[in-house]
């Protein structure tokens, strides 16, 4: 009887159909961001919500990611794409330490009683959608990442996962604020935005080469969890 080492990654051809697929997955997250984001900064600039304005900046800093991982697997060839992680990490990781600069500073003002957040009709709608859109398309991308064996992809997913969360943080800051008049919900979300947007941001600079060099399907544990 034949045994297939464990070690084994995806054949060539599978790498390409994997590549395709991260590809496509790719321009789905930023076609939706793009939209996400002017609809959460205009919502949020007319509702003085940190929380809103602080999801429509992740929605751009998820924009810079994906766009980060669809310079990677432009290449055609695989090793040139592994060549590729590294710096592709750091725009994630470096994207997610901006945002998380931002919304702290701007829920901060709000705390102080700078501005008030006023309810957002439309804000409550976007939340909802994106906590219905965001983890179709994060499991589809975590799957294809593992499977090719790309730390890259696998962070951009686990960014496209927080925007699942942070969705679930938004619909409840605004709905607070909406029914039961609760303004400050609104910044303290923004804040559970900020600081997970940090731990996300460590993730990715310390998983640079995580999935890139471990090898597929092997038996050895993750050293750090981002392919598990």
């Amino acid at each position: 009887m034949t045994v297939t080492p464990l070690g084994l990654g995806p054949s060539p051809a599978r790498r390409d159909a994997l590549a395709r697929r991260i590809r496509l997955l790719v321009a789905a997250t930023i076609t939706y961001n793009l939209v996400e984001a002017a609809v959460a900064i205009t919502a949020g600039t007319l509702a003085s919500s940190a929380a809103l304005v602080g999801f429509g900046l992740d929605s751009l800093v998820e924009v810079s990611s994906a766009a980060a991982v669809a310079w990677q697997f432009s290449a055609r060839e695989h090793r040139v794409r592994e060549a590729r992680e590294r710096t592709a990490l750091r725009i994630i990781a470096v994207s997610f330490f901006a945002l998380a600069a931002y919304v702290c500073f701007d829920a901060a003002r709000a705390l102080t009683g700078t501005s008030e957040a006023r309810p957002s009709a439309p804000g409550i709608v976007l939340a909802a959608l994106s906590l219905a859109v965001m983890p179709f398309l994060s499991a589809a991308q975590r799957r294809a990442g593992r499977e090719l064996g790309s730390a890259s992809a696998v962070a951009d997913s686990r960014q496209t996962l927080l925007c699942t969360y942070l969705s679930a943080v938004l619909l409840a800051g605004l709905l607070l604020n909406a029914g039961l008049g609760w303004s400050w919900a609104d910044p303290v979300a923004a804040l559970v935005i900020a600081a997970v947007a940090v731990k996300e941001g460590r993730d990715a600079w310390r998983g640079e080469s995580c999935c890139a060099t471990a090898p597929v399907r092997s038996a050895e544990p993750d050293p750090c969890g981002c392919c598990g």
